[in-house]
């Protein structure tokens, strides 16, 4: 069995991206790692160069500034990484996403396992966001708790953006991929870097969106859906998460917005009825 591991990447050390200990964590179960690396206007490209790791390959790529329809530009970035990878198995790791050094082997054992299972399509994590430190995550239908990130390399996919991948069976008609769970997490650190490199980084992507950028401020959230994080951290990353005690506090005083209140409300039925109702880009086959 070959894995691939892939990503896309631009100015990862200005925006506060973990990008060095996300690639640190999957190179010991992937057999190559590719870069999409667009044009950068830091350090980016010689701190993955210092890793020293044959499996990386970086491909330099420029990106579409004219694309700004919902975050497509994403995608092509995406799968520009993809369509360089030569493996079995292509797993993709955003640049704010680390694995546990406890869940590689059974990653790696659930991949050999479905390898040569053509019901079998894709691998899911459960997935945990941290916000505003590391002692803090979030639990609600607006936050993804599951998503693919490992795909057969030798079905036809493609990514509309950076979040999920549709399979075409048709030229013209596409699906989810057919998956099964992995008895694994994927830590998500994208909002524990701190508000100026946050701001910074929504100003130079919102465009994409076609989205004006509107300045973050952490305390300015549904603070009810924060939960305590007793778990452990990768030890890849524990170096570079900011000190913290206590769950991170919001501004008890925050107005909800229409969408909170609606996710809000999703989660009180969730509860009643004891079935996850978070959006989910796969179909369980297994």
């Amino acid at each position: 069995m070959k894995v691939s591991g892939f990503t896309f990447l631009r100015n990862g050390q200005m925006l506060g991206y973990p990008f060095k200990e996300s690639i640190l964590s999957i190179l010991p179960i992937v057999d190559e790692f590719i870069i999409a690396l667009g044009e950068c206007e830091d350090n980016t490209e010689a701190i993955i160069k210092e890793i020293n790791s044959k499996k990386i390959k970086i491909i330099h790529t420029q990106w579409n500034e004219k694309m700004q329809d919902r975050g497509y530009v994403y995608g092509q970035q995406k799968m520009v990484a993809q369509f360089n990878c030569s493996g079995d198995w292509a797993f993709y790791l955003e640049a704010d996403e680390v694995l546990h050094e406890d869940d590689l082997e059974n990653i790696k054992a659930t991949m050999e396992k479905y390898k040569d299972d053509n019901d079998v399509e894709a691998l899911v994590f459960d997935y945990i966001h941290f916000y505003g430190n590391k002692n803090s995550y979030l639990d609600s239908t607006g936050w993804y708790r599951e998503e693919c990130r490992i795909i057969k390399n030798s079905i036809r996919t493609i990514a509309p953006d950076g979040l999920f991948w549709v399979v075409l069976d048709k030229n013209k008609r596409g699906r989810y991929p057919k998956a099964v769970k992995l008895n694994a997490s994927m830590y998500h650190y994208g909002w524990v870097r701190n508000e100026e490199q946050m701001n910074l980084k929504l100003q130079k992507v919102q465009k994409y969106w076609k989205h004006t950028h509107k300045k973050v401020d952490y305390t300015q959230f549904d603070g009810s859906i924060i939960k305590e994080f007793k778990g452990t951290h990768p030890k890849v990353v524990q170096a570079w998460l900011p000190e913290a005690k206590g769950i991170f506090k919001t501004d008890p005083n925050y107005k909800l917005t229409k969408k909170e209140k609606k996710h809000r409300l999703i989660t009180k039925i969730e509860k009643l009825l004891n079935k996850n109702l978070s959006k989910k880009h796969f179909k369980l086959v297994k």
